[in-house]
């Protein structure tokens, strides 16, 4: 099968063919429909060796497919289903970016019909990274600063802080405000003794200038794992890592299913075209969607 991988010393990923591997308990073959890219892709592709990779590792977090096979004990899903899921395992050697792959069963998702199923591909890591953020800041709610808020994940915070009952403010970059859906939408940070969020996720990766915007005893979420901000006055630093979760992707697709968290496309071209679609991906800003590689 044709799949997507990073090797040790090259700056671009290949195109190659690996075997199949089998289905094991508790895991689900898919044909791949659609795969989208991240720019951590692209990191692993260039530095995997910094990162302590085998020599060879496959790339791509989601993507969406059919169920081609079933292993045992899989009982919610059945050949021929239409899933989504996320392989977060960047170690393994056939990921997301492939003609199929194998997934745990807990880490998919049956796409609901009203969804287009190339769409699909582009959610499970938006939704389960903002999802999961916003678990880290706990039960108390309040004044919440997001930044990023015009990218693929800054989307489903500010909707999912929305439900969850937070205040938001939505930092964007300007000329991107039309494309949050935000009540207060800022494109530059300003605190003050008047102004001072009760807590920050940080998907804009903006580091100390973000945490300055808490107010004593604040939260902050960030993006960086391995990379935690240094806590100060009081202020608790959580990073998350996304985790596939198959129940919570289910609950959230529906959300893209109806359009309100719109699900922006930036392009898609065929799987044999990756390391292009790497290299012009990268060149592009996050508010103008995700690529997909369609085998």
């Amino acid at each position: 099968m044709k799949t997507v991988v990073a090797r040790r010393g090259a700056a671009h990923p290949f195109v190659t063919e690996l075997d199949r591997r089998p289905v094991g308990d508790g895991e689900v073959r898919i044909a791949v429909t659609a795969a989208a890219f991240t720019y951590f892709d692209a990191f692993v592709a260039a530095n995997s060796a910094a990162l302590g990779l085998p020599d060879q590792v496959g790339l791509g977090f989601d993507a969406s497919g059919t169920v081609t096979e079933t292993g045992a004990g899989v009982g919610h899903l059945r050949v021929g289903d239409r899933v989504v899921g996320l392989h977060t395992d960047i170690t393994a050697p056939v990921r997301a970016h492939s003609e199929e792959l194998v997934l745990a069963a807990d880490a998919v998702a049956t796409v609901p019909e009203r969804l287009d199923p190339v769409t699909a591909a582009a959610v499970p890591l938006s939704a389960l990274t903002a999802r999961q953020a916003l678990d880290l800041l706990g039960p108390d709610r309040g004044h919440l600063l997001v930044t990023g808020a015009g990218g693929a994940v800054g989307g489903w915070l500010v909707e999912l802080a929305r439900r969850d009952g937070w205040d938001v403010t939505a930092l964007v970059r300007p000329g991107t405000e039309p494309l949050v859906a935000a009540k207060d939408v800022v494109t530059q940070l300003t605190g003050t003794d008047d102004v001072a969020y009760d807590a920050v996720v940080d998907a804009a990766a903006l580091d100390e200038p973000a945490r300055d915007m808490l107010r004593d005893g604040g939260r902050y979420v960030g993006f960086k794992p391995g990379r935690p901000l240094a806590p100060e006055r009081g202020i608790t630093v959580r990073t998350v890592q996304v985790q596939a979760d198959g129940r919570a992707l289910a609950s959230l697709l529906p959300l893209a299913a109806d359009g309100i968290v719109p699900v922006r496309i930036a392009g898609q071209a065929p799987l044999s075209d990756a390391p292009d679609v790497y290299a012009r991906a990268l060149t592009g800003s996050g508010s103008r969607g995700r690529w997909l590689l369609v085998p």
